[in-house]
């Protein structure tokens, strides 16, 4: 069965995270949205995004037999009934639509969709919708990937030198991890090939460290938090998600935090996650293009692709940082942070877009990949889509 996962709505309310990559390729948990269905479909699936992210991502805006909202997170349940569904069915959850069979081509989305039976599916379901679902699901889903990893694989003897708590944590093969505490009685930990535990560090899950992510010496861990592949980190870190490639390599206290790829935090940075009145936190949306009611007490920083900040940066509590934008010097910014932004408290220029391809390369580089024309046109879509906010 073909089955493609599109954005839907999601992309948008998603932003700054979804600017450069589709829904599907989000993190939350160990693995990607789109790893997620792979496996509980036993199939590859395609996705259905914007445009200008087709060419990169091989989107698919052909008919297909079904369609699923890359935003619904899988298990058992809702997988069978989406596989049962019948010609011209739609599938929603509340006022979502979840699934569509068939998904119609992009032209003739409209048409068809008017012509479907709707059903209504009651159970219970994890949906990322906003940025701050995915630190609000990561402890849910880490423990439903976790299930997944130590049912097909054995975990690797710890070194002696470390101290356990609890009995659910999975070493790869490969992983290095020394003198530190892991504490899995509230949680799964999982060490994924190549990662590093260095000496010192405190874990208490649950906890993900991916593929050749590193803790450097003396790090605090509180979860449920995923550090992703070619992460570095250190410092104090709680219920947070890092998608990969970015770093938060000193001291300095990040939480309730959702960090995009190929992001730096310099040294000392802090994020505030909690108001001193104890009340919801208000964040930017791209929807909305004003701040709305998050409707949570807890949100720290959301960074999107590209992004960085300086030494002693201290965010205030639920900022939003867009992609490519570059934040230094005392005081607290903005709370919304427009992308290719450059400056501080004091005020922003504009982050160039030629220089800004530069910075990319070099620091793609150090990973050996390569930042290729399809990023670039990407890049230079998002540098025209955000001009407004820049203002």
């Amino acid at each position: 069965m073909s089955i493609v996962l599109f954005d839907g709505v999601a992309h948008q309310q998603l932003l700054p995270l979804t600017y450069t990559k589709p829904v599907a390729a989000l993190r939350v948990g160990i693995f990607t949205i789109q790893e997620k269905w792979n496996h509980y479909l036993g199939a590859e699936t395609s996705i259905r995004t914007k445009d200008y992210l087709t060419e990169k991502f091989k989107g698919n805006n052909a008919k297909t037999e079904i369609g699923v909202f890359a935003g619904l997170l899988p298990d058992e349940d809702i997988v069978d009934t989406i596989n049962n569904l019948e010609e011209n069915q739609l599938l929603m959850h509340n006022d979502q639509v979840i699934a569509i069979c068939p998904l119609p081509a992009v032209e003739d989305m409209n048409d068809a969709l008017a012509k479907m039976t709707v059903l209504k599916y009651a159970g219970d379901l994890n949906i990322i919708n906003r940025p701050w679902d995915i630190f609000k699901l990561n402890g849910e889903e880490l423990e439903k990937d976790f299930e997944i990893v130590i049912a097909e694989k054995e975990s690797a003897e710890m070194d002696a030198s470390n101290t356990l708590m609890g009995n659910s944590v999975f070493i790869e093969k490969g992983a290095k991890v020394t003198c530190s505490i892991l504490n899995s009685t509230s949680g799964p930990i999982y060490i994924a090939k190549n990662a590093e535990v260095m000496e010192g560090c405190m874990i208490r899950g649950s906890f993900a460290l991916l593929e050749n992510a590193v803790l450097k010496m003396g790090t605090k861990i509180y979860g449920p938090t995923t550090i992703g592949p070619f992460c570095k980190v250190g410092g104090e870190v709680g219920n947070s998600v890092m998608q990969g490639y970015s770093n938060k390599g000193h001291d300095g206290y990040m939480g309730n935090s959702v960090i995009g790829e190929w992001c730096n935090l310099g040294a000392d940075t802090n994020t505030s996650n909690l108001k001193n009145n104890y009340g919801n936190v208000k964040v930017w949306s791209y929807k909305e293009e004003s701040s709305i009611d998050s409707e949570e007490q807890f949100c720290g920083l959301i960074m999107g692709d590209h992004s960085k900040c300086g030494i002693n940066t201290m965010f205030n509590t639920g900022t939003v940082v867009g992609a490519f934008a570059n934040i230094y010097g005392g005081d607290f910014p903005d709370k919304h942070i427009p992308s290719f932004s450059w400056g501080g408290k004091d005020g922003f220029t504009t982050y160039k877009l030629d220089k800004s391809f530069e910075v990319a390369k070099q620091v793609m580089n150090r990973r050996s990949i390569e930042l290729s024309d399809a990023d670039k046109e990407i890049l230079k879509t998002v540098f025209e889509n955000t001009e407004k906010f820049r203002g």
